[in-house]
């Protein structure tokens, strides 16, 4: 399916889904810089750390959302999935104020990524002791946002 352009409008409209194509969505603004997760709940569903972009949740359209299951995950987020095909798509935070409600989809259900870079890795203080992240110059943070720098060597 690929992007495709909004009716009367020049910008783009990414677009993705899940494996089996029992959910599909549309985003009508561009999704912020893609962030690597290192929580332990991410490296669970994602079998390694989860890549995500970011979005006002008004921006986010379900073009097909049949097999679409939310997950609480904690007190404080659920996670959507593809029921059928297990495919991660969606972090929403519980609590958010309506006209700020925010979502974050995974990088990796996107039709076509292109133009987005990886700016953050966030929660490095919680990512499995199994890797080293590498030095890729982008901004780490723990889990409670301070800033760390890039071990050197």
């Amino acid at each position: 399916m690929g992007d495709v352009k909004a009716s009367g409008e020049g910008e783009r409209v990414w677009t993705g889904g899940c494996l089996c194509g029992g959910v599909r969505y549309a985003i009508d603004t561009r999704p912020e810089p893609i962030s690597f997760c290192h929580c332990s709940q991410c490296r669970r569903q994602h079998s390694h750390v989860g890549a995500y972009t970011g979005l006002p949740r008004a921006a986010l359209r379900l073009l097909t959302d049949s097999t679409l299951t939310w997950y609480a995950s904690s007190e404080r987020a659920r996670r959507g999935f593809c029921s059928r095909c297990g495919a991660g798509l969606f972090w929403e935070a519980l609590e958010q104020a309506g006209a700020e409600r925010r979502i974050t989809v995974t990088a990796g259900s996107l039709d076509d990524a292109s133009g987005l870079r990886v700016d953050r890795h966030i929660f490095v203080d919680h990512k499995g002791a199994y890797y080293d992240i590498g030095d890729d110059g982008v901004e780490r943070r723990t889990s409670t946002g301070d800033v760390v720098e890039c071990p050197k060597g």
